[in-house]
């Protein structure tokens, strides 16, 4: 069965402060309303981290209002919405025991260093740079395919593909 779009993509990190952040800002700025994405983790800080949002700034990527550090519980429960994709980016919410999703998402790993507690914040600043570089890079690839026609399958293959070619 093929998707239909506008798609719903949840990026996932345990934080909910760093990489999901970008990569929910990114995946809503270069999938111009074709992708609504959300962040969530699965032991949220209740923070974003400020080196996120100057990242962002940085590469005039726009926030939503609303952008928060959330539980994934958000998303898995009556009234979420849909979700068609999910991205974990960091082994430790890969390896998690993960919700039930309805609907059985396409789901893929994309690991990506965490910038978050990398010390001095020069260094902070640089290792933020190399994730949104690296979350750029794979999500850019994901929104080329053709994700009104390719099987569900099909898509997941890829995106565990995206992320082999971009390491």
């Amino acid at each position: 069965m093929n998707l239909k779009p506008p798609f719903n993509a949840l990026v996932l990190c345990t934080g909910n402060s760093a990489r999901s952040i970008l990569g929910e800002s990114l995946f809503n700025h270069l999938g111009k309303g074709r992708i609504r994405a959300f962040s969530a983790g699965s032991r949220p800080s209740g923070a974003v981290n400020p080196v996120a949002i100057e990242t962002l700034d940085k590469h005039g990527i726009p926030r939503p209002a609303d952008l928060r550090s959330k539980s994934w519980d958000e998303f898995a429960g009556d009234g979420a919405p849909r979700i068609d994709f999910i991205f974990t980016v960091c082994a430790s919410a890969a390896g998690e025991a993960c919700p039930v999703w309805p609907g059985h998402p396409v789901t893929a790993h994309w690991g990506i260093d965490d910038p978050a507690h990398v010390e001095p914040l020069a260094a902070r600043r640089v290792a933020f740079e190399n994730a949104y570089q690296a979350l750029e890079k794979r999500i850019a690839a994901f929104l080329a395919l053709d994700l009104e026609h390719l099987p569900a399958e099909a898509i997941a293959a890829a995106a565990r593909s995206i992320h082999e070619a971009c390491q």
